[in-house]
């Protein structure tokens, strides 16, 4: 048998023992593979060659505290528990995270805790922290614990010069002294943030330019990243800078520099004074408000015909590299006249009448403009109003709107007033008057007046015969002007009139009301043909309905004990009737009738009773049986009486015979 040690630095030399390596390769072949399976299927169990083991526990702890202060030295103690099978440790791998970020990793082969130091701590030092522990694979990672550290140091700011000219640049230099981490840099200059800076060092630069002349302050601070927190220092020392002004200057010159009157040519130069260099970026600009007149180098000018308008700021600015130098002068324009204003007289005017619109301007510059020089005219120019004196225009309004403008102008300068839209009223048409709904005689209802053209307000005024009942002003389209009124005789009605009025002129006057009054319906009566007495078997019945009132009428015939009608009709009658044919005993009973027309109020006639009697030939059939019933009784009576004598004369005949005998 090969030894195991020799396998690889000896060679079977014969068949036999090729067998028995072949035999020994296998057997440990085996054995791995034992070991691994071993492995895989008991994850808390590891089985090598020689020894087993189990990670029962890792835990991590942070020294002194979780919460320290800047400065303090602090711990990270990774302690495992691990069981093996052997006296001798077995070689583990730990690894420390910060907030899932691997810091530190070490290899070691014996029993002692993982000491892992934090020297001075920094707020950058501030997170989540793990141990995690690695045996032959086999790897356990013990619970997050979180490390806070509070405190930054004071940041300090340098500076390469305290005393510049303007447009100078200085350099200035913070520093968080013993901070670590990623750090946002901020520099102030008189307590305005002007740059930011982020860095993994300590220390940020920054290049500032100053172009105001004065003392300026600055000073500086920081925050320290720690994601998802920030931690903001105080602020720094504070150093002060003194920029000095240079001689140059920009120079605004206006002309004419007394009164400036509109129309007045008006000159504008911007130069420069002092300078002593220039450079390629050297540049005059030359701007009214937010307007740029003009540009350039080493001087502009402009010229312009002076208006009210342009009262306001002129600005002369120097930009040459990074010195800014400016001017500004205000210039005031005295008006030669002011803006005319367009008035129209009279105030309101109607289509075709008379109108005068008067265009003035209520000042003007006399000592330079006379009197005589300031026109007048109307815009459009197709205007149908005729110039009847300086500013006076007349003429009749047009039958539709229209716009006007004044337009005054004198020595070039034109000025518009606003527009003026006239806008001529309809007058009032013939209004109509009408009832709306019904009129009921007794009963209010209303009255509607209205014009079909006019226009608004328009007031309506309710008149009978003359006299002015009420009146109502209509200021919206949808408005109508209503009436309220009741009569007591129908020929009342054609009184009413209304007048409608919109302007000074005197109103028109409707028509006189013409409507249908309807009368309440008044007296019912029932009558009865033929007449009561002589009412029969076989007989026609007529049920006649009438009333006074308005018709149409709608008539209803009942039986007492009946809910429904018998009959129902409507004409336009003040009288219906009703007939019954070919009567009978069913039809004797009480009867009345209702009649209703449009004033809604019902009325309803007596009772009438009515008894149908037996026809006549009945009467006379009965009378014959009667007789033929009497007659035959006699008859028989008298039979039986002379029945009755024959008998005892025939007795009394015996008894003589007998006694005879």
């Amino acid at each position: 048998m090969c030894p195991p040690h020799s396998q690889h630095s000896h060679k079977c030399v014969n068949q036999r023992d090729s067998q028995q390596c072949s035999s020994d390769r296998m057997d440990l072949l085996l054995l791995l593979t034992s070991m691994l399976l071993s492995s895989y299927f008991h994850p808390g169990r590891v089985v090598n060659a020689e020894r087993s083991f189990a990670i029962k526990d890792i835990t991590l702890s942070i020294e002194p505290r979780p919460d320290v202060t800047r400065d303090t030295n602090v711990t990270l103690r990774c302690q495992a528990t691990v069981s093996s099978s052997g006296q001798e440790a077995l070689s583990r791998e730990y690894t420390i995270f910060k907030d899932s970020k691997t810091i530190y990793t070490k290899t070691s082969s014996t029993l002692e805790d993982l000491l892992y130091p934090l020297s001075e701590a920094r707020v950058s030092n501030t997170g989540k922290y793990m141990c995690k522990i690695n045996i032959y694979g086999k790897h356990v990672i013990s619970e997050a614990k979180k490390l806070i550290v509070t405190g930054l140091s004071k940041p300090v700011l340098h500076i390469n010069q305290g005393v510049v000219s303007e447009g100078d640049e200085v350099t200035a230099m913070c520093t968080a002294p013993g901070e670590t981490g990623s750090i946002f840099f901020y520099f102030y200059k008189d307590s305005k943030e002007i740059q930011e800076k982020q860095v993994i060092s300590n220390q940020a630069e920054a290049k500032i330019r100053f172009s105001t002349v004065g003392v300026h302050k600055m000073h500086c601070a920081y925050t320290v990243l720690v994601t998802p927190d920030s931690f903001k220092s105080e602020e720094s020392n504070t150093v002060t800078i003194s920029v000095k002004e240079l001689p140059i200057a920009a120079v605004l010159e206006i002309f004419p520099k007394s009164k400036i009157y509109e129309g007045d040519q008006l000159v504008i130069l911007c130069t420069i004074r002092n300078v002593s260099h220039s450079t390629e970026s050297s540049n005059l600009y030359l701007s009214q408000g937010n307007q740029l007149l003009s540009s350039g180098y080493p001087k502009v000018n402009h010229s312009m015909i002076a208006l009210a308008k342009d009262l306001g700021e002129f600005e002369c600015r120097l930009e040459m590299g990074y010195i800014v130098k400016g001017d500004s002068k205000a210039v005031s324009v005295t008006e030669l006249f002011s803006v005319p204003t367009l008035t129209m007289y009279p105030a309101e005017v109607f289509q075709k009448e008379y109108m005068r619109l008067t265009c003035k301007s209520e000042s003007s510059a006399s000592e330079r403009l006379g009197i005589e020089e300031l026109t007048y005219t109307l815009d459009p120019s197709e205007s149908p109003l005729i110039p009847k004196g300086t500013g006076v225009f007349s003429g009749n309004a047009l039958l539709y709107n229209f716009n006007y403008t004044c337009v005054a102008q004198a020595k070039g300068i034109m000025k518009h007033s606003e527009t003026l839209t006239v806008r001529p009223k309809v007058s009032v048409s013939t209004p109509k008057i009408s009832v709306v709904g019904r009129a009921v005689l007794g009963k209010p209802f209303k009255i509607l007046c209205h014009s079909d053209n006019g226009s608004l307000p328009i007031n309506y005024t309710l008149l009978r015969g003359y006299e002015q009942l009420s009146t109502t002003i209509v200021k919206q389209r949808f408005q109508q002007a209503l009436f309220t009124v009741a009569i007591t005789k129908p020929d009342e009605i054609s009184k009413y009139m209304c007048e409608a009025k919109n302007s000074r002129k005197e109103g028109q006057l409707s028509k006189r009301l013409n409507a249908t009054v309807i009368v309440p319906l008044t007296y019912p009566t029932l009558t009865v043909i033929p007449h009561l007495p002589e009412i029969s078997e076989g007989d026609d019945l007529y049920l006649i309905c009438g009333v006074n009132g308005t018709p149409p009428v709608t008539f209803k015939w009942y039986r007492v004990g009946n809910e429904q009608p018998l009959h129902t009709d409507t004409l336009y009658k003040n009288n219906s009737n009703y007939e019954v044919s070919g009567l009978s005993k069913e039809h004797s009973g009480m009867y009345y009738c209702e009649a209703v027309n449009h004033a809604n109020n019902v009325v309803r006639s007596d009772t009438v009773t009515i008894e149908v009697r037996l026809a006549l030939w009945k009467k006379v059939l009965i009378g014959g049986f009667c007789l033929l019933a009497v007659s035959v009784l006699v008859v028989v009576s008298v039979l039986c009486f002379k029945s009755k004598i024959g008998k005892r004369e025939a007795a009394a005949e015996l008894s003589v015979r007998s006694a005879t005998l």
